[in-house]
């Protein structure tokens, strides 16, 4: 493969000099024959073919260039998903992995957020390119204890379409997730790559923590990872709004219980529980956490600084009171949140703007 992008990047720099030259003695020929019609439709034939001529030239040379100072090398770029991929069969499979277990989208859907929140906009690094939680440090981490159930789960589908890359698997199990739980369709579309090794794992502490010991402290936790990532507070609000299913494991982050009593069912319950329910601190030998009245649900002190924060909470109260605008903005939030830091994404969108943008 390097071998194949040296030789473009030479034929490209050959190919320059060629037509310049070439052009050169378009010119002359141009000026020499302007006194007859025959001799300057001619010379104008062959200035527009040297210019045809050149900018394929410069536009092959430039996409080697590109390619050769992009982050992703010749290498990383054999691990892209290839075109073959039919992307219903894999939704498909994913499917049948969540009728077998239908406590297993839950975990997926935190695979696809834990995958992709630990983007930086500052440096562009981090997110779902890559697929990096395969690797250790990434997989080690504590805020993603438990997430080999998802990974495990998804590996036969991996095994049955082995040219879809893990990342745009673990993003595109996320998506589908979500809907099969009866949440809103998150759109999605193919196009990570994955990483070669660890080396490319973010560091540690890019994702939210549950508490950080006082309501102004947690609060500006909570604006501090997602304002890192681009996110403003409506966005925050509907993605947290996630926790509407799912369950805490005790074993895995030290918290015990689910937030709602649907717990594998997409809704706007969490934020009609926050609003609607009593929530007192729970007596017990573990970390902070709030509970109901009846003991079986709970919030974490990052749930509850949505309703403590009065920016925050405005959005929580429109969610809780109407669950369609509450899915039509988790969609547009999750599918900015799975795309975070996808440098074939990024390059798409700079071609759009022009090649020297």
């Amino acid at each position: 493969m390097y071998r194949q992008c040296l030789k473009k990047a030479l034929k490209s720099r050959s190919l320059v000099s060629e037509a310049a030259s070439y052009w050169k003695g378009s010119t002359r020929s141009f000026s020499s024959s302007a006194g007859t019609q025959g001799n300057y439709w001619r010379s104008s034939v062959k200035k527009l073919s040297a210019a045809a001529t050149i900018g394929a030239a410069v536009a092959a040379f430039y996409g080697i260039e590109r390619q050769r100072s992009s982050p992703v090398s010749c290498k990383e770029a054999e691990t892209t998903s290839k075109g073959s991929v039919n992307y219903d069969k894999v939704r498909e499979a994913i499917v049948k992995v969540i009728e077998v277990d239908d406590n297993i989208a839950p975990a997926m859907l935190r695979l696809a957020w834990h995958s992709s929140g630990s983007y930086d906009k500052k440096t562009n690094t981090g997110g779902s390119d890559g697929a990096t939680m395969r690797f250790s440090p990434e997989k080690d981490y504590a805020a993603n204890a438990g997430l080999f159930r998802a990974r495990d789960a998804l590996e036969p589908v991996k095994k049955q379409f082995p040219e879809i890359t893990y990342a745009d698997l673990w993003t595109l199990a996320g998506a589908v997730a979500v809907e099969e739980m009866g949440g809103p369709k998150v759109a999605w579309r193919p196009g990570r790559r994955d990483a070669v090794s660890g080396q490319e794992c973010p560091p540690d502490g890019r994702l939210p923590d549950a508490d950080k010991g006082t309501l102004s402290g947690t609060v500006q936790h909570i604006r501090d990872i997602f304002y890192r990532m681009g996110f403003n507070d409506q966005e925050i609000v509907a993605l947290v709004g996630a926790h509407a299913v799912g369950h805490t494991h005790k074993q895995f982050s030290g918290y015990d219980g689910p937030w709602t009593r649907a717990p594998t069912t997409f809704s706007n319950e969490l934020f009609r529980e926050l609003l609607e329910n009593k929530w007192t601190l729970r007596k017990w030998n573990g970390p902070d956490m709030f509970e109901d009245p009846t003991g079986e649900i709970i919030m974490l002190p990052t749930d509850m600084a949505l309703t403590w924060d009065k920016e925050f909470r405005k959005y929580v109260e429109t969610y809780a009171a109407d669950q369609d605008r509450f899915f039509e903005d988790f969609a547009k939030a999750f599918q900015k949140l799975e795309e975070l830091g996808v440098k074939a994404f990024q390059e798409e969108a700079k071609k759009k703007r022009g090649w020297f943008s």
